[in-house]
Order: structure tokens, then sequence, then C-alpha cells
């Protein structure tokens, strides 16, 4: 009886269900949104290095600008690389990376060849152990050695997508390559980093010289990381051991605050997630007012179904119907009008996931499974709180007045 109230009534069931189906498609591509960002975050930080310790002056991301309560800190340099290495036992290797800002001398850094040039370029100097703490894999050539660091070698290697960008038909390696002004010989292309920002890794268009190239060319800046790589399952000893060094080495008063950063991937990514459940929790709420609409718009609509059907549930009640069966009638009849929203509202997110995916390969986009059950849980839920109070005023119904109405 309930699904053919829903189909007498079509049109209206229709309109009814549309609130649903927008509800529950915008909380579930909204969560399938920031959840593909989630994980395509944690799979680049993920990249970084399991084992890996990574020491700077300032906190937060290199390439920014410094938090003003860090202005002030001394320069973390590449001596501290030697330091940690010579003095932490749990530490087997050590790397130093510069950071080179996008914008040197008025000009942003654009990488040309004959021909081709690309302004979507970053550049960083690096110690020819960083291969060692953070390994890579070539797609052609090889990394840089130790002896072309210190003789200061004009080389480099670059990113898969810089490079199919500069050598679009193919090869790259023993070419030459200007970036910034300073002509390189690419010896090494790596392949595409599995994780991503937004849908681009900037390793991916990244050319790295060797550190005493970068020293020498841009004696002005000290962007400086060095990155500490553990023995395996000694991470933690490692954090404490390296923290306690640097503190000595800089003499931070024993009640002060380190005046450095240090940090791992596993700490940027619990950062991170905790900022991004934030923001999911957030956008769900304000998406959930849809589905209030949405569950108001249901109550109405089974208010005014009880009031037209007052003689049918007065013939079915004198009939020997009891409450509850008069109650299940009209629940059922709300639970159906929201999980059918529930279920074409899941089918259209998806869709719209997809479509999104495809025309913009930047923006990563998962579904995820728990979001489809919440959604079509919440659906379902939705029907049966709105129609409760229908369902019980229905039931309440005296049958010889319910006769008696027109």
């Amino acid at each position: 009886m309930a699904l053919d109230a829903v189909w007498t009534n079509r049109f209206r069931s229709m309109l009814t269900i549309l609130g649903i189906v927008i509800g529950i498609t915008t909380v579930v591509t909204v969560s399938s949104l920031l959840t593909g960002l989630q994980q395509g975050i944690t799979t680049f930080f993920s990249e970084f290095g399991p084992d890996n310790i990574f020491i700077g002056r300032y906190s937060g991301d290199p390439n920014q600008e410094p938090r003003v309560n860090e202005i002030r800190r001394r320069v973390v340099g590449p001596e501290y690389a030697e330091l940690i290495k010579r003095l932490v036992p749990s530490v087997e290797e050590t790397s130093v990376t510069l950071f080179l800002p996008g914008i040197i001398g008025r000009s942003p850094i654009t990488a040309k060849v004959p021909g081709f040039e690309s302004d979507q370029v970053s550049m960083l100097g690096a110690s020819a152990s960083v291969f060692l703490t953070n390994p890579r894999n070539f797609i052609a050539g090889r990394p840089f050695t130790q002896e072309e660091d210190q003789r200061a070698a004009r080389v480099c290697i670059i990113g898969p997508k810089l490079a199919a960008a500069l050598f679009p038909t193919g090869g790259g390696v023993g070419q030459s390559v200007t970036v910034a002004g300073q002509e390189y010989a690419i010896i090494g292309i790596t392949e595409e980093a599995k994780g991503s920002f937004f849908g681009e890794n900037p390793i991916d268009r990244q050319v790295t010289i060797p550190l005493s190239v970068a020293r020498l060319r841009y004696p002005g800046i000290d962007r400086f990381s060095v990155t500490a790589k553990a023995t395996p399952g000694r991470r933690e000893d490692a954090f404490e051991e390296i923290r306690g060094v640097l503190r000595r080495f800089r003499k931070t008063p024993t009640a002060a605050e380190d005046d450095f950063s240090i940090t791992t991937a596993d700490q940027i990514i619990a950062r991170f997630n905790s900022i991004n459940g934030l923001i999911i929790l957030v956008s769900t709420a304000l998406s959930g007012l849809g589905l209030l609409v949405g569950g108001i718009g249901v109550m109405n609509i089974m208010l005014v179904s009880v009031t037209e059907r007052t003689k049918e549930i007065g013939t079915r009640k004198a009939l020997g119907a009891r409450r509850g069966d008069i109650v299940m009638q009209f629940l059922t009849e709300a639970v159906t009008l929201t999980g059918l929203g529930g279920l074409l509202g899941i089918i259209v997110s998806v869709l719209i996931t997809l479509i999104i995916g495809k025309l913009v390969p930047a923006l990563p986009s998962v579904v995820p499974i728990w979001a489809i059950g919440v959604g079509f849980g919440v659906s379902v839920g939705i029907g049966l709180f709105f129609g409760v109070w229908p369902a019980f005023k229905a039931s309440r119904l005296d049958p010889v007045e319910a006769l008696r109405y027109e």
C-alpha cells in the first residue's frame, strides 16, 4: 500500500525525492573530493621516506615566508649534516638541500632548450647523498656523484614532466638546458612521483643541481634543509638524539622552545589529516543543511498524505488494523521516498566525481565506500526521523471520526 501511494502520486514523490537527491549528492561529492585530496597528499609526503627526519630553520614549507616568531632564528647550514652524522649513532646517512626561490633577480625561473621553453619549473641544489636518503628511480640517465658535487660540475637532473615539455619527441639525457640563465648538462631524468598535491607533484617539474653549484651561483640564499636517515627501527631514538645535539650546538636555553624545526613525514601527514578532517566535518555539516531541507519536505508531504487519506486510515482501522500497522505503512512510505532519493543521489554523485576527475585531472577524486554507506544510511534515517510524526498522527486517528471525514 505504501509503494502504491508513492507510485500514484508520482510527480509529488519526484519533487520530494529531489530534495534528498541534492543533499546526498552534495555530501558524497564533497567527501569524495576531500578524500581523494587526502590520499594524494598522504602518498606525496610518504615518499619522503619512513626513516627520514627533516631539520630546517623554519617550520612549514621552505619555499614560503617564515612565521613572524621564527624570523630571527639562526641559519641551519650544511655543517649540521656532518655534525649529526658524526654525533648521532642512530643516523646512517645525511643530506643537504638548498631550496631556491621561484623568482631570482626579478625574473621567474625558466628552463630553455632550442625551440622549447617552460616556466613551470622549480629548482634546488642538493648534496649527492640526497639520492641515498631519498632514493629516486630514473627513466633515463643517473644521479650526480659526490665527485661531481665536490668539483661543482654544471650538471642537473630533471623531472619527467619538465623533460616532456622540453623534449616532446623524447630524449634529453646528454643535452644542455639553460635554467635561470645558466647552462647545465642533463645527466638524468627521474620517474614520475607517486604522490600529488592537487594532482600535481612539484618534483616532476624540478631541476636538481649539485649543492656546491647552487651555493656558488646563489651565495645569498640560505634556505637549507637537512635530511637525516635513521637506521631501520630507530627513528624515534634518532629524533630525540638529533634534537638534543642541535639544542646543545645552538646553545638553546633549557626552558626555551626549539629554535629550529625538526619533523618527520608522519608528523606532517598527521597535521594535514587533522586539518583535512576538520574541513570534511565542516563541509559535511554545511552540505547536511540540504538534507535537512529535504527532510522537512518529506515531513510536509507525509502530513498532507495523512490528511488526504483520512478515510482510508479510518477504513483500515475499522477492519482491524492496529496502530503499529498504520505507523509501519506511513514509515515505509517515507523511507521509500528518502531511500530512492539516497540511491539516486549516490549515483549522481559518483557520476559527478568521475566527470570532475576527467575534466580536472589536477583535482584528485575518490568515492570512498564509507561515504556511500553513510549517504544511504542518512537518507533512510531522514525518512524514519521525519516520518515518525506523520505516522503516529495517522495511527492516533479515531476510526469513527476518520470515516466521517470529507
